[in-house]
């Protein structure tokens, strides 16, 4: 009888003993689980496929946002697949546009929520006459600044684009949604727009293969002729 006594206490301290095993196991679990996620965030200079964003237009998207962390661009938001797809119409059209990629700041209170970078193919260099809030700078075949906005144009000679005659491009970022008066120093903004226009522009030219990067200067230049 005593031993029969003994083997059930036995038996019971082993389910017991299993029993806090398992509570202690999912509680272990309920701890983890409760970490804070990694973040997902990502540095200017990683947006849109990594190419795009010189050192120089990443501070110029932290004057622009007020932010130096920002929601990691989709795979197909590169400027490669831009000029794949320039290249694409190039074969039957001289005139097209579509997305580079969408820029959104992580920061709460960044000043700005969307950036859109974007193409565009036109049959002709940009003549003019253009909107009064743009500052025209010396680069490429046109360029103009405003505090809100700015575009890059440049002639692509040679290179992945079909036949001889040369392409008329422009690299332009503006800020999304609805239209708001710019938050911040104008002319600073004006000087941050172009740059970042600027460093999509060349690393557009360099990626279709056009002469000498399309004509563009390997530095903004931010100071009107």
């Amino acid at each position: 009888m005593v031993t029969r006594h003994r083997g059930a206490r036995t038996l019971l301290g082993a389910v017991l003993a299993g029993s806090l095993a398992l509570t202690l196991a999912a509680c272990g679990g309920d701890d983890d689980g409760g970490e804070k996620e990694a973040d997902a965030s990502v540095a200017a200079t990683a947006l849109c496929g990594g190419k795009a964003v010189s050192a120089r237009a990443a501070e110029a998207l932290a004057t622009i946002t007020g932010a130096d962390r920002f929601e990691a661009s989709g795979t197909t938001s590169t400027v490669a697949n831009a000029a794949a797809g320039i290249t694409d119409e190039g074969v039957s059209t001289t005139v097209g546009d579509g997305d580079i990629c969408r820029i959104y700041p992580t920061a709460p209170d960044a000043s700005v929520d969307e950036l859109r970078v974007e193409w565009r193919m036109t049959s002709g260099a940009p003549k003019g006459p253009f909107a009064d809030e743009f500052t025209l700078l010396p680069m490429g075949e046109a360029t103009g600044a405003a505090p809100d906005q700015a575009f890059v144009a440049f002639a692509c000679e040679g290179g992945d684009l079909p036949g001889d005659t040369p392409r008329h491009l422009q690299a332009e970022v503006g800020r999304g949604g609805m239209p708001v008066p710019p938050d911040g120093d104008e002319q600073k903004l004006r000087e941050a727009y172009a740059t970042v226009a600027h460093s999509f522009a060349v690393s557009l030219a360099k990626e279709l293969g056009c002469r000498d990067a399309g004509g563009l200067p390997a530095k903004p230049v931010l100071k009107p002729a």
